[in-house]
């Protein structure tokens, strides 16, 4: 089934929407409110997902769900769409598009994080931002606060928890220091030399890996949403379509087990940091570890995001905004002019220097 993400007023009959800060559905035009029900298969919890039953496809039906989704021919991003929506411009680089008309079967979320920063609270964001940009172009900061309205979108990611035990081997370097007599200038001096003394040591470590964050879409540069964190996943609430009124969501473009390589790149990281802490002394090197990992599930899950793609100048310029906390991140513009005047300051305070220095000699 193809679920569609608008919730008439029961009053008007138009369209409610999120709003973040009342944090309930509004009618724009009457001003009809209403609370997001509790309901669906999970009623107010957020259950993980079996990992290995998910690549056997043995997810039970409920967990899986069928969008309208259309991928844009230039950034490869899926945007989902209501039912009577035919066309609309691409959120992460303006390009203009016609929807698909197929659908697109993907393991459902089960939590988002709803939007708590309101469209004009993350467009000053944003704007604050370009203005404190060194040779940005103003032009463009202008053109970003009186051009059209940010969209919001709720990216897709996957969390994963998991189970690892480590056995490893490497070795314990301990620093000593030796004293030597040099010659230096004709005298004898005494210098203190550091040497390193290893030994072998091997051992096991264990930890459990909670909510690893993996980026599921490919739509943006990741050190954009990278540099978005820290998210607030304390504060997530199972996935309820009526979160998404009035926004737009974007289907995941990583699949499951593409996701989990990542996170399992990330729990070899820590593990190499634990083991080297297990190993001890001043220095340490690590020659083989073996790691099992078990108890793997997961977790799709959407996060908020304000999105502006701005055409200037005929340059694309793309900036994110975190819709809970405002932190905002995007594709540096800079001004051949400003950097050409300030070359030019930088040349005649320099030849000013110069020329009294000159002259005092």
């Amino acid at each position: 089934m193809t679920e569609e993400h608008r919730f008439p007023c029961d009053q008007c009959g138009a369209d409610f929407r999120f709003d973040p800060d009342a944090g309930m559905l509004v009618c724009d035009h009457c001003g009809n409110t209403q609370e997001v029900a509790e309901t669906g298969p999970w009623k107010g919890s957020i259950k993980e997902l079996d990992f290995k039953a998910a690549m056997n496809n043995l997810l039970p039906l409920q967990d899986i769900e069928e969008t309208r989704v259309s991928k844009c021919p230039n950034c490869a991003a899926q945007i989902e769409f209501d039912p009577d929506v035919h066309a609309v411009e691409c959120p992460f680089c303006a390009t203009p598009l016609v929807t698909d008309t197929g659908a697109h079967r993907h393991i459902k979320p089960r939590g988002l994080l709803p939007f708590a920063l309101e469209e004009g609270n993350a467009r000053d964001a944003m704007t604050e931002w370009l203005g404190g940009l060194w040779f940005a172009p103003n032009g463009l900061q202008e053109y970003a606060r009186k051009g059209r309205k940010m969209t919001g979108i709720y990216v897709p990611y996957w969390t994963f928890d998991a189970q690892t035990e480590s056995d490893y081997r490497g070795e314990r370097g301990t620093v000593y220091y030796e004293t030597r007599q040099v010659m230096r200038d004709g005298k004898m001096e005494t210098q203190r030399v550091q040497k390193i003394r290893w030994s072998p040591k091997s051992g096991h470590v264990s930890r459990f890996f909670d909510d690893i964050l993996v980026l599921a879409s490919q739509s943006l540069p990741k050190r954009f949403t990278d540099a978005l964190e820290p998210w607030d996943l304390a504060a997530m609430e199972p996935y309820q379509p009526e979160y998404l009124a009035g926004f737009r969501a974007e289907g995941y473009q990583v699949d499951l087990d593409e996701g989990f390589q990542e996170a399992r790149a990330h729990m070899d990281q820590v593990i190499r940091r634990d083991v080297k802490f297990d190993i001890g002394g001043d220095r340490q090197r690590i020659h083989h570890v073996d790691t099992e990992v078990s108890a793997i599930t997961f977790k799709h899950v959407l996060l908020p995001v304000w999105l502006a793609a701005y055409k200037y100048q005929g340059k694309s310029y793309r900036f994110v905004v975190n819709g809970r906390t405002g932190r905002v991140q995007g594709e540096r513009p800079y001004s051949a002019w400003k950097i050409a005047f300030a070359v030019l300051v930088g040349l005649i305070v320099a030849g000013t220097i110069g020329y009294f220095v000159a002259m005092n000699q």
